[in-house]
C-alpha cells in the first residue's frame, strides 16, 4: 500500500497538529513582545533575545500561527496554511541556528522537530493542492481487492 493514501485517521492528526501547532505559535510570538518574568528555566534565553529580534520572530510566529488556524475557519485558501507551515519552518530552523550560537542543544533538538513538523504540514498542503498522486487520496478499497 503506498503512502500517499491519507486516511480520515491520518487527515485528523494533520488537523490535530494544525491547530495544536497554531495556538502554540500564537502564544508564543505573543510572549515575544510582553516576556514576563519568571520564565521557566527552557525558556530563559528569551531575556537575553535582542528587541529587534523579539519583534521579528514575535510577529513571524503570530502571522504564521494565524495562518495555521484561519484558513479552515473563514475559508481561505489552503496555500495559505502551507506558505504559514513553511514560514514557521523557516523561523525555527533560524530559532535552532540561533541556539546552536548558545550551545543550547535541548532547544535546538525542540526547534529541529519542530521544523520538521511544520515542514511535513507545508509538503502535505503543496501536493494537495497541485494535486499530485501523492496528494490527498483517500483510501478506496475496492481497489485493494484482486480482480
Amino acid at each position: 500500500m503506498s503512502s500517499a493514501i491519507t486516511t480520515p485517521r491520518a487527515q485528523r492528526a494533520e488537523s490535530t497538529m494544525r491547530w495544536l501547532f497554531g495556538i502554540y505559535f500564537v502564544a508564543v510570538g505573543i510572549l515575544h513582545f510582553v516576556v514576563p518574568e519568571g520564565l521557566p528555566t527552557f525558556m530563559a534565553w528569551m531575556y537575553e533575545l535582542s528587541d529587534p529580534l523579539h519583534a521579528i520572530a514575535g510577529t513571524a510566529e503570530i502571522l504564521g500561527g494565524l495562518g495555521l488556524l484561519l484558513p479552515p475557519l473563514v475559508g481561505l485558501s489552503p496555500r495559505l496554511t502551507s506558505a504559514a507551515a513553511s514560514g514557521l519552518s523557516l523561523v525555527m530552523f533560524s530559532a535552532a541556528a540561533w541556539h546552536v550560537s548558545r550551545g543550547e542543544w535541548v532547544q535546538i533538538v525542540g526547534n529541529l522537530v519542530v521544523a520538521g513538523v511544520m515542514a511535513y504540514v507545508a509538503v502535505k498542503g503543496w501536493r494537495r493542492q497541485v494535486g499530485s498522486p501523492s496528494s490527498n487520496t483517500t483510501l478506496d478499497e475496492s481497489r485493494l481487492t484482486p480482480r
